[in-house]
């Protein structure tokens, strides 16, 4: 059976290059929103960091309808770091929608996106998107995707895929650059006429593979995936099955059954071959699972999810300033709340260790791991986190092994050098350089992941803002040696108490300071940054002595420099392996795992 009335795709691109603004438009243009009505930009960026970071973080569910055919789309994330993500939305669906920049190209995580359909022998058309832009260059990118195609072995049929210029900004495309845009109608005829129908066999045994896990607080959990084979209907006997783990069989009942409506789940009764659909009423549905008829329960193959990289530990705040500001801050609330993030997040890992205090979160990256602390943050936890640390792995012959990143940077000329310096410091390895655009230089480097632990800051201000980073996982290499996160050492609080003028206005000849006269501190806080390698204690609570014969207006008053005020990603680059970050909903400290000077020092030697 060919269900000529449905076409599911996936919207697949770098970080930026536009993929929500896209689905926006079509669907404003589909007429899903009423004449009129008000509707914020990115409406599919509902969570309020994917708002604020203007990235997309889980990936989305939503239909049009154009020309009496339902098209289900999926907006995809774009950074690294969430491609687990797209890795297996893109089971459900039978083509996508490559969206590259017009004017940056075919950048490193077009390449994993585009890889991960070309395996899945996923047809593909490609929008060059942003065409308005002033240094916009289409047809040179076109050669650059069609060299990328060919670099990952793309097969005849996928190396002439369709091409579609468009601008999601302006809600445009057109299929020749001469062509007068008017609307998107190029690309939702392009979709119907290359996108093929789903196929299945409506008389077979029930087959759903679940792709996504949402997840929400009065229903739980609900399985989102597409009907492979026959009919899924309400109140309808199932079984649990899962490629991966043959020994899971259990039997479930389909309590509530919806289909994708504009940016609305709605109730259906039942659906058939073809359709993406959400189900909720299973508590422990996992991504993976598939839902069969009793009478032939046939596990549907599913590629594993990439392993973590990078890990860091989650502890309980023990702190003096402890339980202050944090609604949740025991070591339940912890565990509870890092388990719960399971549900919906298939590429995080959450260990158990020999204490109950803490606990190991392993992820893809430290925009994933930060996105978690953010939100923890905001929802009132209090607690502590380590410095990141990469995940090593042992090969066959017993070699260590270590996560490599493949690294591209477009700088200004003027600033290549010192990139390639500190890069290749950090155990970078130059694999390319080419210009790019007007008075800009491309580098390529194959470096290990924990080398950009900590650069990020450093590489904005090296290249004065107007550098672009990204990166994108390139496999496990031999360990290359040992590194140094930080060239300076940190200016740690003497005592606990109230940090004052004239205490600050001393320590501040030491280094570059991170408070303000009336913050709160403790001994072992860190207060600042020190301008030389060692760590140094200061006391930024000290008073002015005042006697009869001088009085506190008798020297001129003290200039205080504005201190550095860190974001979460900053203070989490900062930190050292002997240091952690406090993360309350009100403030983000760095403080020393040891906390007394006299057994800090000890602890020292003895390593």
């Amino acid at each position: 059976m060919k269900r000529d009335d449905i076409r599911n795709i996936a919207i697949i691109a770098h970080v930026d290059h536009g993929k929500t603004t896209l689905v926006d438009e079509l669907l404003k243009q589909s007429g899903v929103f009423r004449t009129g009505q008000v509707v914020e930009e990115r409406v599919m960026d509902s969570n309020d960091i994917e708002r604020e970071r203007g990235i997309t973080i889980l990936s989305k569910n939503t239909a049009v309808t154009y020309n009496g055919v339902k098209i289900n789309i999926i907006d995809t994330p774009g950074h690294a770091d969430f491609g687990g993500e797209v890795e297996r939305v893109l089971k459900m669906v039978n083509g996508v929608v490559l969206l590259v920049d017009a004017f940056e190209g075919p950048m490193p995580q077009t390449k994993f996106v585009l890889k991960k359909a070309l395996e899945l022998h996923l047809p593909v058309i490609v929008c060059i998107n942003k065409i308005d832009r002033p240094e916009a260059r289409p047809k040179e990118v076109i050669d650059e995707v069609l060299e990328l195609l060919i670099d990952l072995d793309a097969d005849e049929e996928q190396l002439d895929c369709p091409i579609v210029f468009a601008s999601a900004k302006s809600g445009v495309a057109i299929l020749e650059l001469t062509d007068k845009p008017v609307s998107m109608k190029p690309l939702f005829e392009t979709i119907l006429d290359y996108i093929p129908a789903p196929e299945g066999d409506e008389n077979a045994g029930t087959q759903v593979l679940i792709s996504t896990i949402d997840y929400n607080e009065y229903v739980g959990r609900i399985g989102v995936g597409k009907v492979d084979n026959g009919t899924i209907r309400v109140n309808q006997d199932c079984v649990i099955v899962n490629h991966h783990d043959p020994d899971k069989m259990r039997r479930v009942k389909i309590s509530k059954l919806y289909e994708f409506d504009g940016l609305r789940k709605v109730e259906v009764d039942e659906a058939t071959v073809g359709s993406i659909v959400a189900i909720s009423g299973i508590s422990d549905i996992h991504i993976g699972d598939t839902l069969c008829s009793p009478e032939n329960p046939q596990a549907i193959p599913f590629q594993k999810i990439s392993e973590p990289t990078i890990s860091m530990h989650f502890l309980v705040n023990d702190s003096p300033l402890a339980g202050q500001e944090g609604k949740y801050v025991t070591s339940r609330h912890l565990r509870e709340r890092l388990f719960r993030e399971l549900n919906t997040d298939v590429s995080l890992r959450v260990e158990e260790t020999d204490t109950t205090e803490a606990f190991k979160v392993s992820g893809r990256g430290e925009l994933h791991l930060s996105v978690l602390i953010e939100n923890m943050r905001r929802e009132g936890y209090e607690f502590a986190v380590s410095k990141a640390q990469v995940i090593y792995h042992t090969d066959e012959n017993g070699r260590k092994t270590e996560p490599m990143e493949e690294c591209v940077v477009d700088v200004p000329e003027e600033y290549a050098g010192s990139v390639i310096e500190k890069l290749s410091a950090r155990k970078g390895e130059l694999q390319g350089m080419s210009s790019f655009g007007a008075g800009s230089t491309r580098l390529t480097f194959l470096i290990p992941a924990r080398g950009l632990i900590g650069y990020r800051n450093e590489f904005l201000t090296d290249t004065k803002g107007e550098g672009i980073m990204n990166t994108v996982f390139s496999g496990y290499a031999p360990y290359k040696g040992d590194l140094s996160y930080r060239s300076q050492g940190s200016l740690i609080a003497f005592e606990s108490g109230e940090a004052v003028t004239y205490g600050l206005f001393n320590a501040q000849e030491r280094g570059d300071l991170f408070i303000s006269p009336g913050d709160k501190v403790y001994a072992g806080m860190v207060v600042g940054e020190h301008c030389k390698p060692e760590d140094v204690e200061v006391n930024v609570c000290k008073r002015k002595q005042l006697t009869n014969t001088r009085s506190s207006a008798a020297d001129e008053a003290l200039r205080l420099t504005p201190p550095r005020i860190m974001s979460l990603e900053q203070c989490l680059e900062f930190i050292d392996n002997d240091e952690l970050l406090e993360v309350t909903p009100k403030s983000l400290r760095i403080r020393k795992k040891i906390l007394d000077s006299l057994e800090r020092k000890r602890a020292a030697r003895r390593n």
